[in-house]
């Protein structure tokens, strides 16, 4: 009775930024525990510390860098409570938590409505619940869908039908997530010939990383709820900006790894294998982490190219990280409109708010920042070459999980650093900042406002 009186006291006094942070840190330390048993490991299998917390953040923050093989180091009961760690992880903790409540029949109260707020990047509390439910819902069919497609597709590789289901199940799972994680134990290099397993993954990918408010919405313009079957169809001004910007980022970076590498890593290759490298390796760089080959085979402006993409990561309220695709759309837009001499950005018939506008730069300066910081940290802690380490930092922060293959080899600080960062990518810049500076405070005076030079 203590413990609870003590958790009320502080679940009453801590800030909603604190209460969402704590909540993704429980789930860290649990995740550790899990991990840590025996019960859930190979015979033979130990795990240290750090390869258990570094496997329990790179699952609970979906990214899929790993220390460690999933599939020699965890047996079939331990591939499935990673699976259920990447759920909670990519989902959302508090998305997870609204379902259980209201399958125990408890009242959503409205501080349990703000974490929600909070932990899905809302700007408002109307028609949260719903909201959650509507996600795990949507969630839980695409990855559904997506097992029994692969499933019996993977009846043409593996002996048995509960084995093939045991691996679509995982990849469904990992691909709709984005967690990055697989247990062929080459990620999917031995499906590069597979057009099909690589379609599905990416669409599963896509579909994941987009926007949950997107999916959202999609499904209810389809089933015509939210207007009538005969009125014209419109989107927010939200999933516009999301959905143009996404795909646009999957064509330009697709188009833009096919002309580096058309002489260096596609020189020898067929047209359509060109086409579904270039392409999946786009689509898996928005926060995917899965690869068709060995990403260190790329030439070096590729490499910066992909580390690009991810540090852009996926959309808000997804399952992705990275400083997010309407973040980086409002700042070309805002660049673009102030080009043309204009004192307002407007997009789609709408004025975008000064503040989205601020916030959007201070996302970005702050995640330059950050990713910058760690790369000048690792390359004097590590004896890595400085594109390794860039790539390396911008997969953890994105929340991808590609990597050149030197996360094994990281020092214990290192490991530590890229912990930080995915754990920073998983609940976003602006809680980040927020957990950092506490409460905010309005100003009681102002000074003379004085013009300085810039640029």
């Amino acid at each position: 009775m203590k413990i609870r009186e003590i958790w009320n006291k502080i679940f009453k006094q801590w800030s909603t930024i604190h209460l969402i942070v704590t909540y993704y840190f429980l789930a860290v330390i649990i995740s550790t525990i899990i991990v840590s048993l025996p019960v859930f490991h190979k015979p033979g299998v130990e795990l240290s510390f750090i390869e258990a917390m570094f496997t329990a953040v790179t699952s609970i923050s979906v990214t899929g860098l790993t220390v460690v093989s999933i599939s020699d180091t965890f047996n079939s009961a331990g591939q499935i409570a990673i699976a259920v760690i990447l759920h909670l992880g990519g989902i959302g903790i508090m998305t997870m938590g609204t379902f259980i409540w209201v399958l125990l029949g408890k009242k959503i109260g409205i501080r349990n409505r703000k974490l929600i707020m909070v932990d899905q990047n809302s700007k408002t509390l109307a028609g949260l619940v719903k909201l959650m439910l509507e996600i795990f819902k949507i969630i839980l069919l695409i990855e559904l869908i997506g097992a029994i497609v692969l499933s019996l597709h993977f009846l043409n590789y593996y002996d048995t039908f509960q084995e093939a289901l045991h691996h679509g199940i995982f990849a469904s799972i990992s691909a709709t997530t984005n967690g990055g994680l697989d247990i062929t134990g080459a990620s999917l290099i031995p499906f590069a010939d597979d057009y099909f397993v690589q379609f599905i993954h990416m669409v599963l990918i896509i579909l994941g990383a987009i926007g949950f408010p997107v999916l959202v919405e999609v499904q209810e313009v389809l089933q015509g709820k939210k207007y009538g079957i005969n009125d014209r169809h419109k989107f927010t001004l939200f999933t516009k900006i999301t959905t143009i910007t996404f795909f646009w980022l999957v064509i330009v970076g697709a188009v833009l790894i096919y002309v580096l590498e058309h002489n260096n890593f596609f020189a020898n290759k067929s047209w359509h294998e060109t086409f579904f490298y270039s392409l999946f390796q786009s689509v898996t760089s928005r926060s995917g982490g899965l690869s068709t080959m060995d990403v260190s085979e790329f030439s070096l402006p590729t490499l910066f190219l992909i580390s690009t993409l991810m540090f852009i990561g996926a959309s808000p309220s997804s399952v992705g990280g990275g400083i997010r695709t309407t973040t980086f759309a409002i700042m070309l837009l805002t660049i673009w409109n102030y080009a043309k001499g204009n004192s307002s950005v407007k997009v789609f018939g709408r004025e975008l708010d000064q503040e989205d506008i601020l916030r959007s730069f201070i996302v970005i300066s702050t995640a330059l920042m950050l990713c910058v910081s760690s790369v000048i940290v690792l390359s004097y802690t590590e004896n890595f070459s400085l594109i390794q380490i860039v790539f390396e930092v911008s997969s953890a922060f994105g929340t991808t999980g590609l990597s050149m293959g030197i996360t094994p080899d990281l020092s214990t600080f290192g490991k530590c650093l890229i912990m930080c960062l995915m754990f920073i990518g998983r609940i976003g810049i602006f809680s980040f900042l927020f957990l950092v500076r506490g409460d905010a405070s309005q100003d009681k005076f102002h000074y003379p406002k004085e013009r300085v030079i810039i640029g």
